[in-house]
């Protein structure tokens, strides 16, 4: 008996698989945008660094599209961690 294979893994920040990608655009959801807010892939830590092309690359294979003809989804700068008393010394001046 062969042991169950494990989906790929699109986005590793948001731990979202080809399966769950492919699930989404099976139930019609075929641009990147849905598939961002459904499943928030390309919301994590790296931005879609990692998994915006990836995405593109399964969504232009389903769509039967080039990638260049898809429409890419906004992003947004990575928000970076301050330290709390920065915020502080600027309330005290």
């Amino acid at each position: 008996m062969c042991p169950k294979q494990e989906s790929k893994t699109i986005c590793r920040c948001a731990d979202v698989t080809l399966d769950e990608v492919e699930a989404f655009i099976k139930d019609g959801y075929t641009n990147l945008t849905d598939i961002k807010r459904l499943s928030r892939a390309g919301m994590g830590q790296c931005q879609g660094k990692t998994c915006r092309n990836l995405l593109l690359q399964v969504l232009a294979k389903a769509n039967q599209q080039k990638i260049e003809e898809l429409e890419d989804a906004s992003y947004r700068p990575p928000a970076i961690t301050i330290p709390l008393g920065l915020l502080a010394e600027e309330e005290a001046e």
